[in-house]
Order: C-alpha cells, then sequence, then structure tokens
C-alpha cells in the first residue's frame, strides 16, 4: 500500500524507518505506534507487504506455555545446547523470559493458534527436535501465515504507520555519501536512512530517518536448494558490511534436515516441517532402514545440525539422492489435520503419505550469523538498528533450535521499541544529503550475465560451502567468488540499478562472509563440520568479520 501522502517522489523523511515486512519489522512498527503515536514510521517491503520467510515459516513458534509441565530453566537448557556452546547466556536468557509476553501480545492482535479437541480452553502444543517438553505453538503446517496475516491486518488501524511495497533498499546511507572516507576502523559511523528503489517508477528514492532499523530477512537463495522465498538475498547484511558494519557468525548456516525431494525442481524447496518427526515420523534410506541411531541418542528428534549431517552422510556413503521420512505408522486423521498443506503436497507429486514414504534432502533453511547487535538490537553503526534473521543477537549460537527465530523477532522488536520510544526524541535528521547519483551508468545490454552469475554463485556455495567443507573448497569457492565480484561490480557501475543486479551483488557479498567465516573457524561446532578440523576447539570464539 502507497502513502496517501507520498507526493514528494525523491525525499522522505519520517522518525524511524524499517526496511523489512516480516514478523520482525511488522511487530516493531505495531509497538512503535502504540508508543510513539506522533511520530512518523515508514516500512519499506521489496514485494508485496506480506512476502517475507515469516509467511513460509511452517512448524510454530518456541514459548514456556504449560507451566506444569516446562519452565525457563528447560527451554534455556535447550537452547544452550542446541546451540553448541556458541550461544551468549543473557541473549538466551532474554528471548525465553521475555518470551510468553510477546506471544501473548500476538494472541492478543488476533493471532489464531490451534487447540486441544479435548479442551479447547488449552493450545496443542507441539515438540520438535531439540525440544524437551511439549512448547511449540502453531497453526496447522502454516504458522507464518497466521502470524503473517495477523500483523498485516493489525497494522493497518495505525494512522502513523506506512508501508511502501516494492521497494527494494539499496545503499544505507552514511557519511560515505557525504564525501567522506570511512574505513572499518572509522569511529561513530552514523546511519541517515537508505536510497531505496521504487521498482515501479524505476527511481532510486531517498528516505531520511531519525533512527533505521534493518528487518530484511534471510539469506538462503545464495544456494541452489533453500526452503526459503526469492526474496531471501541477503539484503540487509550486505549493505550493512558494505556500510563498514560488525557482523558476526556467517559461518553457522542452518541446513533445514527435511525438504521435500523434487526431482522436476521448485524455488523455494517445499519444507516438511520439523514438527513432523516431532509427531512420531522416522528417518529412513531408501531401502527402509533407520539410520539416525547411529548418530545420535535422540534419534530423528536430534537437533537440526547432527540430522542434516547424518543424512547428508547417508546420502554419500549410499549414493542416493534423498533419504525417506516414514509417517505411514501414524494417526492417519490426526496428521491430515496437523499437517494439511504437507499432506496435500505430497499428495500433488503422487505421493500418499500414508502408503509411501516422503523423500526428503536437507536444504538451506536459516542463517544463524548476521548483523551484531546488543540487548536492544542496536549495531556498530550509530542510529541503525537490526531484528530478526539478519541479526546475530547470541541466541542460536553455532546452530538454531528449532521454532525460536520467530520468537526472537517478537522479543528483539519490543526491546527496540521500547529504546526508540524513550530516545527518539533526542535524534535529529542529518541535512545536506545527495540524492542518488545515476550519472555514466546505462541499461544493461545483456540480462544473461547476471542470470548466468547467479546460477555461477548458487553452485560454488551448493557444492564447496555447504553442510560438509574442507580447506581445498573454501579456497576453490573464495577463487571463483572474486572472479564473480569483479564482474559483478563492473555491471553495477556501468548500469543503471535494477533489483536482479542489486540482488546478485549482495549474495555474492553473502557468498563472501560465509566462506571468510568458514575459512576463519578452524574446528568443527554447530553447523560448521570442516573435513580438516573434525574436532572442536577448547576455546570458543564468535567470527567477527
Amino acid at each position: 500500500m502507497l502513502s496517501p501522502y507520498h507526493k514528494e517522489k525523491t525525499l522522505n523523511k519520517s522518525d524511524i524507518l524499517i526496511i523489512g515486512s516480516g514478523v520482525a519489522g511488522f511487530s516493531l512498527a505495531i509497538r512503535l505506534a502504540k508508543s510513539c503515536p506522533n511520530e512518523k514510521i515508514i516500512v519499506l517491503t521489496k514485494d508485496k507487504e506480506d512476502e517475507s520467510n515469516t509467511k513460509y515459516a511452517q512448524g510454530g513458534i518456541a514459548a514456556v506455555w504449560d507451566a506444569d509441565t516446562d519452565n525457563f530453566e528447560k527451554h534455556i537448557a535447550d537452547t544452550l545446547d542446541a546451540g553448541d556452546d556458541l550461544c551468549s547466556e543473557s541473549a538466551v536468557s532474554i528471548v525465553v523470559k521475555e518470551g510468553p509476553e510477546v506471544v501473548g501480545d500476538l494472541i492478543d492482535w488476533g493471532a489464531k493458534f490451534d487447540r486441544e479437541k479435548a479442551n479447547p480452553t488449552e493450545y496443542d502444543l507441539g515438540r520438535e527436535g531439540g525440544h524437551s517438553e511439549n512448547r511449540i505453538l502453531h497453526y496447522k503446517d502454516i504458522t507464518g501465515w497466521e502470524i503473517e496475516r495477523t500483523l498485516c491486518e493489525k497494522i493497518k488501524s495505525f494512522p502513523n504507520v506506512v508501508v511502501y511495497e516494492h521497494y527494494y533498499a539499496v545503499d544505507i546511507i552514511t557519511q560515505h555519501h557525504l564525501g567522506y572516507n570511512i574505513t572499518r576502523v572509522t569511529p561513530d559511523i552514523e546511519c541517515y536512512g537508505a536510497y531505496a528503489l521504487n521498482k515501479q517508477s524505476g527511481k532510486i528514492e531517498t528516505f531520511l530517518a531519525k533512527a533505521t532499523v534493518l528487518a530484511t530477512g534471510g539469506t538462503g537463495q545464495v544456494y541452489k536448494n533453500t526452503t526459503n522465498p526469492s526474496i531471501a538475498t541477503g539484503d540487509g547484511i550486505a549493505m550493512f558490511y558494505r556500510a563498514k558494519g560488525r557482523v558476526s557468525n556467517m559461518e553457522f548456516v542452518q541446513f533445514h534436515p527435511t525438504a521435500l525431494y523434487n526431482p522436476a525442481g521448485e524455488n523455494p524447496d517445499f519444507l516438511i516441517s520439523e514438527a513432523v518427526r516431532g509427531f512420531g515420523a522416522i528417518l529412513k534410506t531408501k531401502d527402509g532402514k533407520e539410520f539416525m541411531h547411529k548418530y545420535d541418542k535422540r534419534l530423528s528428534l536430534a537437533p537440526r545440525d547432527i540430522v542434516a549431517r547424518a543424512i547428508d552422510n547417508e546420502m554419500k556413503t549410499r549414493g542416493d539422492d534423498y533419504v525417506y521420512l516414514d509417517c505411514r505408522h501414524l494417526d492417519h486423521e490426526a496428521f491430515k489435520n496437523h499437517f494439511p498443506n504437507i499432506y496435500e503436497k505430497c499428495k500433488s507429486l503422487g505421493i500418499d503419505a500414508f502408503e509411501h514414504m516422503i523423500p526428503v534432502v536437507p536444504a538451506c533453511h536459516y542463517m544463524c550469523g548476521g548483523i551484531t547487535v546488543d540487548e536492544y538490537g542496536k549495531s556498530s553503526i550509530l542510529n541503525l538498528f537490526a531484528v530478526g534473521e539478519c541479526t546475530c543477537t547470541g541466541l542460536h549460537g553455532a546452530n538454531r533450535l528449532a521454532s525460536n527465530s520467530l520468537l526472537e523477532g517478537l522479543v528483539y522488536a519490543r526491546r527496540i521499541a521500547n529504546y526508540l520510544a524513550q530516545n527518539i526524541q533526542k535524534m535529529h535528521y542529518k541535512e545536506g544529503i545527495p540524492k542518488w547519483n545515476a550519472s555514466g551508468t546505462t541499461d544493461p545490454k545483456e540480462m544473461v550475465l547476471i542470470t548466468q552469475s547467479w546460477k555461477e554463485l548458487k553452485e560454488i556455495m551448493s557444492n564447496y560451502v555447504g553442510i560438509v567443507r574442507s580447506n581445498v573448497r573454501l579456497k576453490r569457492a573464495s577463487d571463483r567468488l572474486y572472479l564473480l565480484y569483479q564482474e559483478t561490480e563492473a555491471l553495477y557501475t556501468t548500469t543503471t540499478i535494477s533489483p536482479q543486479l542489486c540482488e546478485l551483488r549482495n549474495l555474492i557479498t553473502i557468498a563472501y562472509l560465509i566462506t571468510k567465516a568458514a575459512s576463519f573457524r578452524k574446528e568443527s561446532r554447530g553447523l560448521h563440520f570442516t573435513t580438516d578440523y573434525p574436532d572442536k576447539m577448547p576455546f570458543i570464539e564468535n567470527t567477527y568479520l
């Protein structure tokens, strides 16, 4: 939806600029609208307002809800265990302890989670890999869709929030755009807003703000197989890194163990939720034999990093293209009620989950690293905040516990909202920001240069920087990425801006950060496994870039 008072086509001013419209960005906007009714809030989204990683979340949102069986200590312990000793204990404590409250707010805003049939006053709490108790609130197998629906409806009730659809953020505005030489050791880098491409007019517009928040989601499209939608191109992290901000733990890319294997190919890959294994489904090889007992005592309910590596190893050892998820023994009616979309998707490919086992493969799913932020979402760049999957708060450590991501977005959105409500009056606009300079550029003559580079990038990352890595693979990836970088930067400086070119440029930056961070970590921990250093180091450190 376009602002009713969006008259000036080159300069837009707001008190707070939020880039991204998922659970983190929209819940932040809602909270700020309530606590700062006299402040103008602009939300930019590069597609439709409801298109985000949030929308595609299936399993649910984790929170300590049943005090009779669960408690904060259990949820904290599960999160720390999944994070493989690299979590920030304070971040974990913040998210777990503040979680039930923010989920309660979401329910008050209109979110409908499934309830128990026998007792409709109680929520039907699911369980997923790595959780010691049933604590996952869900809406069938489309929880993210329900949350995004709720937020889209709620945000319309606030006149001081304006959502600009089809606006692609190109660059964060800092002193660099005023002609200063900014490096990674420059003190007090400041953010003044962002330049964004109006995809409908093709013009670059300037958005000035007292405070800017990146809520730009994940990076899944850097790999050939991913459960992320096409918009997940790491824009926020890439823009932030180019602006000389600090990022961390980019080597920890979570591969979901069970994406539906479709030989015809599709983008994104269809996700078979972790909740299906929590419901009792069992992983098996193509000849019908269970295998998870060889890798972890929790079997198919082990954390994602363990399950994904186990599947990868079985596939490579046996030379198979996939493994199976066996649901045939499960209660048919309960399964169809809980996972209607999964059941129908499989049926559309000729797979009846009650007669055939479901073929599955690991696929890129979640970025555990990102923009380094503190407990109030503040980044290393002044007046620039970040929230959601584009951040590294310390919650996930080396591996995210299932269904903690939506929770993290909600908790940190509230913390940023509280901080800005107390401080926005002390913050100011920066005057004299120049318009975007497109002089000396021409329209691209061959789109094939962009599309082919994108294909090469995905192949490089999938083959060399995937679930299992090595020094040789990382070196080969680094060499090839540098060539892609040079070619793409040449295109960027000589042709007019397009979303496709910007996304390619951002993904190359993301690929570089993942590869560089992976080469720095001389051990195997969580989601980072290298054949050259298969053991953990005794001293645990974050990887800063």
